[in-house]
């Protein structure tokens, strides 16, 4: 079966490089799958996992946006983080879960909803990611 590279990269450097046969993911304008020979693209990505299939296994990232670039042999994804299920800190994620629904909750108008929501989005996706892993 034939396969893609596929990089993650973050600001703070290389999360991943490796050869896998399919990559799904949740773009801003929906869910993408690519397989070696797509056509070339770039979309910006959302808050989600990124599931990796290949050599008989699946893994899966959390990435809390970027961009996805597909050419015909390669993904790289430009995430402003990523993180795979080993990395990812459980107790901070379930904290930062807590205070993003609690100030959601308090809807106090000094608090920036839309910042609470991105905060709950990256945590769910976070504990999901890890979850899902192990």
């Amino acid at each position: 079966m034939k396969t893609l590279t596929v990089s993650v990269v973050t600001p703070d450097g290389p999360i991943l490089e490796d050869a896998y046969e399919m990559v799904s993911c949740k773009a801003e304008s929906g869910e993408l799958g690519v397989m070696p020979g797509h056509i070339p693209m770039v979309a910006p990505l959302s808050i989600s996992a990124v599931r990796l299939k290949g050599k008989g296994q699946s893994d899966r990232i959390a990435v809390s946006g970027g961009f996805l670039e597909v050419r015909p042999d390669k993904v790289t994804i430009l995430a402003q983080s990523a993180e795979r299920p080993s990395d990812i800190d459980i107790d901070r994620a379930r904290k930062a879960k807590e205070r993003a629904e609690q100030r959601m909750a308090d809807k106090q108008s000094d608090i920036d909803m839309r910042r609470a929501e991105l905060s709950l989005k990256r945590a769910i996706n976070r504990l999901d990611v890890h979850d899902n892993n192990f």
